[in-house]
């Protein structure tokens, strides 16, 4: 077969490579280079090694709990029961996760999950370890990569997604394919506060709505409970509080215990709300307090924690830190069955593209890294079953052969100069309607002015204008579910009296 893969971190490196394996002509195209995207900027780790005492059952029932009960049982089974398989096979592929002197992976704690079962590597610089080695093994095995091409939309041809087109170049590109597999990550870059990197723009899921696939669950987002509070986004990992880090008011005290028994290991949208509340009503930041720890583990367990901490102006080992929230993972998007199928023949979806179930109202920490892997690798496995072949090959494909550093930078051409104002507007928007802490009267204010906005939009002409289009779009979709669940849950909040809370 043919298959196009949208996409190179974790989820679509991984499909990648097992369909090539498995004798399928594979083409990778990424919107920037091969590696770029959420998957490297991960810092905990992947979850599903089980030490004494821990097991796949305990890992399955942290998920459910973190779901706050609307993940599919029958996801998570999957993705607890494969999960060992993809680590082992990540391992195989060159990641070299930390261990102890003695040869053993050393296991980590996060937030709701009852034992340490995390694997990380370079302390804190899991996702880049696992984009190094997963875009070198990509390059090495003669897979078609395609560089700087922006997915404008899907190609559907009798009922059926038959390819992709592009933007590459500043030009439009016809990719024909017996199959193709979305793996553009999340959307981020909805709010005006996020970890993701510049290019999470919902591209994917944007492009299967408008295709009329069947998309669920966008009204669940996951804020990461502690970004540094000084200047630009950077996330300070979970595991920091795994370790024994405390969340502190001005006062000095430990205020998510009012929030939750857990306290600092509490579900992340608990501790983030608690966050919030507690910033606003003291006026400033609350601070991580990792003291305790010293100076000496803390370098060793979180590197570039440590240094770009110190970068800008703190020693952490003697003061604590300021965090904020912020927008972090969707647990929503392309409704996929078990082995990453759309509702649309000839589409897949995996990663944070997908919703597959396992996540429910609120993701478990370090499972995105380990669904990534599992479902990256059943929806390869799944290719062919059902999916006719291309009748013929388009003439219109066009593919440049140079690298993406010789090639000029299609946000360059023609974009426009009101781009960033608007966006910035969206994600205010956003975050102060649709965000941690939601209202029905926000909500109503955002869907009607988002849908204005929309109807008023000019057709996209540049990438940056394609991007702008598709965080529209996934806004007010985003902004129509928040509305239509009247019960707070998990991640979705609203506060509101009149309203049932679960």
């Amino acid at each position: 077969m043919n298959v196009v893969v949208v996409g190179s971190g974790i989820a679509g490196a991984t499909a990648a490579l097992h369909a090539h394996e498995a004798g399928h002509d594979v083409t990778v195209v990424t919107k920037g280079a091969l590696g770029d995207g959420s998957t490297g900027f991960a810092q905990g780790g992947v979850a599903g090694v089980y030490g004494p005492g821990d097991s796949a059952a305990r890992h399955a029932a942290d998920t459910l709990d973190a779901g706050a009960g609307l993940s599919d049982p029958a996801a998570v089974d999957v993705l607890v029961a494969e999960g060992s398989a993809r680590i082992a096979e990540l391992i195989a592929r060159g990641v070299a996760f930390d261990r102890s002197p003695d040869g053993d992976l050393l296991l980590g704690r996060e937030a709701a999950h009852s034992h340490a079962r995390i694997v990380h590597a370079g302390g804190d610089a899991t996702g880049a370890a696992i984009s190094r080695a997963l875009s070198a093994r990509v390059r090495e095995s003669g897979i078609t990569i395609i560089e700087g091409g922006f997915l404008s939309d899907l190609s559907v041809r009798d009922g059926a997604v038959r390819g992709i087109r592009l933007l590459l170049d500043g030009a439009p590109v016809q990719l024909d394919a017996d199959a193709v597999i979305l793996a553009t990550g999340g959307a981020g870059h909805l709010y005006a506060h996020t970890t993701n990197p510049a290019g999470t723009t919902g591209d994917g899921i944007a492009a299967a709505i408008r295709a009329g696939v069947e998309v669920a669950d966008l009204e669940f987002v996951q804020f990461h409970p502690t970004i540094l509070a000084t200047g630009p986004a950077f996330l300070v990992s979970e595991a920091v509080r795994g370790e024994g880090a405390a969340l502190i008011d001005d006062e000095g005290r430990r205020f998510v215990f009012d929030s939750h028994p857990d306290g600092e290991l509490a579900p992340r949208d608990v501790v983030s709300r608690a966050i919030a509340r507690q910033a606003a009503a003291q006026g400033s930041p609350v601070r991580l307090d990792a003291t305790a720890l010293g100076a000496e583990r803390l370098a060793a367990r979180f590197p570039t924690i440590d240094r770009v901490t110190r970068e800008r102006g703190f020693d952490w080992s003697r003061e604590p830190i300021p965090v904020t929230p912020a927008a972090h993972y969707l647990m929503g998007g392309v409704v996929t069955d078990l082995d990453g199928r759309a509702s649309l023949p000839g589409l897949f979806a995996v990663g944070e593209t997908a919703r597959t179930g396992v996540h429910g109202a609120n993701r478990l920490a370090s499972n995105s890294l380990l669904e990534g892997a599992v479902f990256g690798a059943r929806a390869a496995a799944a290719l062919g079953a059902g999916e006719r072949p291309l009748s013929e090959r388009s003439e219109t494909n066009r593919l440049d052969p140079r690298p993406l550093s010789e090639r000029p930078d299609p946000r360059s051409l023609s974009e426009r100069s009101e781009t960033k104002g608007a966006r910035a507007a969206l994600q205010q928007l956003m975050w102060h309607e649709v965000g941690l802490i939601r209202t029905a009267a926000g909500l109503e204010h955002a869907l009607a002015t988002l849908r204005a906005w929309r109807a008023a939009a000019a057709p996209p002409v540049t990438v940056a204008d394609h991007e702008d289009a598709n965080l529209l779009l996934l806004a007010e979709a985003t902004a129509s579910a928040a509305l239509g669940r009247t019960v707070s849950v998990g991640a979705h909040y609203i506060e509101a009296p009149e309203l049932e809370r679960v």
